[in-house]
C-alpha cells in the first residue's frame, strides 16, 4: 500500500521560510516523481513542480522559482519542499503526490505576523 505521510501544520510570520516533509512507503521511491501541489480558497490548485528521487532533477513551476526548492533523500524514502519569503499568498494546503494518484494528507501552513 503506497502512504505519503507529510509534516504537521506550520505557523510562520512574513518573510520566514518554511520546509514541509513527505516520507513515503509502499513503492519503489526512485520509480516516480513526486509532485507538489498547494490549495487555497482564493488560488485554488496550484501545481508547483516536481522532483524525480532518482536523480534529483527539479522542474518548478514559473511562480515559484527562485523561492522553492525540493529535495529528495533516498536513504529514507522522504521528500522536502523548502518554500522561502513566505507572504500571506502563501498560506495554503500543500500536498505532496506520486505519480498524481497518491497524495499526502496535506500540511496546512499559516502566515501571519
Amino acid at each position: 500500500e503506497v502512504q505519503l505521510v507529510q509534516s504537521g501544520d506550520e505557523l510562520r510570520t512574513p518573510g520566514a521560510s518554511v520546509k514541509i516533509s513527505c516520507e513515503t512507503s509502499g513503492y519503489t521511491f526512485t520509480d516516480y516523481y513526486i509532485d507538489w501541489v498547494r490549495h487555497d480558497p482564493g488560488q485554488g490548485l496550484e501545481w508547483m513542480g516536481q522532483i524525480d528521487p532518482e536523480d534529483g532533477s527539479t522542474k518548478y513551476a514559473q511562480k515559484f522559482q527562485g523561492r522553492v526548492t525540493f529535495t529528495a533523500d533516498a536513504s529514507t524514502r522522504t521528500a522536502y519542499v523548502h518554500l522561502n519569503s513566505l507572504s500571506a499568498q502563501d498560506a495554503a494546503v500543500y500536498y505532496c503526490a506520486v505519480n498524481l494518484q497518491y497524495w499526502g494528507q496535506g500540511t496546512q501552513v499559516t502566515v501571519s505576523s
